[in-house]
């Protein structure tokens, strides 16, 4: 969420970022409200005043009719404000100068890691390697879990943890927290992650207000809700191992064959909460994404990097970065990870804070300003995603695959054999 004061002082900003992004939001309504929103609270602030005033005067009369008056305003405020709130939340955030302006044709290819390999035989996608190795199956999947169902089998289910476990061993190295957070969220912790309400018609509800989250990110930014640190309290830098749950209505007709568009999946994910300066957000930017792009190289995958643009990334980004590896079934490069900088926006929506340390010449510390944190979260690994990359970049001419190096301890072999 945008500040509505940030809104009043960067018009142009903001109108950019909402005509670049083509979101379907009414400026002009939203800022009217907020005219009218603050008439009704100096009114109703007024009133109350006068009502506590004939109350000390036990002015009986005098009370009873401003009761009335202030029942009438209070409503009408209610009203607004409640379409006011439904506005703010649907205002994108700014957008970074690094992000290309345009469809998804606008995308920035800004480096390639790694060359595809070449085969001397024809290779086969993750479907036929799948089946032929007996490590998938996808027809018992949907049988039992419908469409896009799946069972990872024998090696396949243990390459997919060893996968997991790989990437969330790396992040712990680096000092990231290790946590495995609830998947199913109340609505505030995906209003708050900025998740809704976009996202909402893609997210399985479980209850009332019970939703299956489709990221780490969403509860492990929700953790911190209404809390407030100190500066010596961060950077927070977390990383999650969850089930991820996704209807993919929106996606129909794109992917519908393989592990590539499913409705569950596992992924380790990179949060940090830092302090709210612009630098300090792109450098762990950059952190997130060099550790993602090291799991990568370690695995021995090629992909490349590459900049969103402003209509292909979701609103809540003031910046993203997605990572494509290369794909011999696809005859290119697939989607795997995703890393963003999304600024305040979600702190501001959940309310998180930090108290800013102004230094002293002394070199002591004084009570700063209260500010919101500056929040990043980043895709570490996904699987079974990722499983298609390995399957068929180390598959060989007999059918077999072979297990790279830093997984062997993960999975207790070198290489799947046709049985």
């Amino acid at each position: 969420m945008l500040d509505i004061n940030f809104i009043r002082d960067n018009l142009e900003k903001v109108k950019k970022s909402i005509e670049a992004r083509k979101a379907n939001v009414d400026l002009e309504k939203l800022l009217k409200l907020d005219d009218e929103r603050k008439v009704l609270i100096t009114q109703v602030d007024g009133l109350r005043a006068k009502r506590n005033e004939a109350a000390r005067n036990k002015d009986i009369e005098t009370g009873k009719k401003i009761k009335g008056e202030l029942d009438d305003l209070e409503n009408k405020l209610n009203k607004v404000e409640k379409e006011w709130q439904n506005l703010m939340l649907q205002m994108p955030n700014i957008l970074l100068e690094e992000v290309p302006i345009g469809d998804a044709s606008a995308n920035k290819i800004i480096r390639k890691e790694g060359e595809p390999p070449k085969f001397s035989f024809k290779p086969k996608d993750h479907i036929e390697i799948g089946k032929l190795l007996n490590i998938i199956d996808f027809d018992r999947g949907v049988k039992v879990g419908g469409f896009r169902g799946y069972y990872l089998k024998n090696e396949g289910a243990r390459l997919h943890w060893a996968v997991l476990q790989f990437a969330f061993d790396h992040l712990m190295q680096k000092g990231f927290q290790p946590i495995v957070p609830p998947v199913i969220n109340r609505r505030f912790a995906l209003v708050g992650g900025g998740q809704f309400p976009w996202g909402e018609e893609d997210t399985y509800k479980v209850g009332d207000e019970d939703f299956l989250v489709g990221t780490a990110e969403i509860p492990l930014m929700a953790m911190h809700a209404d809390e407030t640190f100190d500066t010596k309290d961060l950077p927070k830098k977390y990383v999650g191992m969850s089930a991820c749950f996704r209807t993919e209505i929106g996606s129909y007709g794109k992917d519908t064959k393989g592990l590539f568009r499913v409705h569950e999946f596992y992924k380790v994910e990179q949060v940090v909460l830092c302090e709210a300066r612009e630098s300090e957000s792109l450098g762990f930017f950059e952190e997130l994404q060099d550790n993602s792009e090291e799991i990568l190289q370690e695995i021995g995958l090629p992909y490349q990097v590459v900049v969103m643009s402003s209509q292909d990334m979701g609103k809540k980004q003031a910046l993203q970065y997605d990572i494509e590896t290369w794909m011999p079934g696809r005859g290119g490069y697939g989607e795997t990870h995703s890393n963003s900088i999304v600024l305040d926006f979600q702190t501001r929506r959940l309310k998180i804070k930090y108290r800013d340390k102004q230094s002293l010449p002394s070199g002591e510390g004084k009570d700063g300003q209260i500010k919101f944190c500056h929040a990043l979260n980043n895709t570490a690994i996904a699987s079974p995603r990722i499983l298609i990359a390995i399957l068929e970049n180390f598959q060989q001419e007999d059918g077999s695959v072979k297990i790279p190096e830093v997984l062997q301890k993960y999975t207790g072999f070198s290489e799947i054999k046709h049985k």
